[in-house]
């Protein structure tokens, strides 16, 4: 691929990034959340929507507390069940539902198994996280953040 030739965004508008990378501090450093869960929801939206830089980056995070395997399945997640925690399998199954909410409205049978896997406030902070995600990648696609993979 050759150089980027598009706007590097977080320096063109640096109080949106500012503003951006707060959230991602509060979801982090804020909330109740696992990193690994963290980790996990930001892979698997940043797959859904096709942001190369943050499934680099998000890969790389979850490799430090998930086995390469594991990874590897997480965009067949549904189908290797004994994989992920039934906890885990609900964040995924929200966080799709969330990132394709054109396309699913959110449904009410994807909701109560959020519900009934997180206690209110973590569904919140869960349902953040997801949306930062989609914030994130939606600087990052379009705008062709580098990747730190090399050929």
């Amino acid at each position: 691929m050759s150089e980027n030739k598009r706007l590097v965004w977080h320096e063109v508008a640096p109080q949106g990034a500012k503003t951006l990378f707060g959230i991602h501090h509060y979801i982090t450093a804020g909330t109740d959340l696992p990193h690994e869960l963290i980790h996990l929801v930001f892979l698997r939206v940043s797959q859904i929507n096709g942001c190369a830089h943050c499934i680099d980056l998000h890969t790389r995070d979850f490799l430090k507390t998930m086995p390469f395997e594991k990874v590897a399945l997480v965009p067949v997640w549904a189908e290797v069940p004994h994989l992920f925690s039934d906890q885990y399998r609900a964040a995924l199954a929200w966080a799709e539902e969330v990132t394709l909410v054109s396309e699913t409205h959110a449904s009410d049978a994807a909701y109560a198994a959020a519900s009934a896997a997180f206690v209110a406030k973590d569904l919140v902070d869960l349902t953040i996280t997801i949306a930062a995600m989609n914030a994130f990648n939606r600087l990052g696609a379009p705008f062709r953040l580098p990747v730190r993979a090399k050929a």
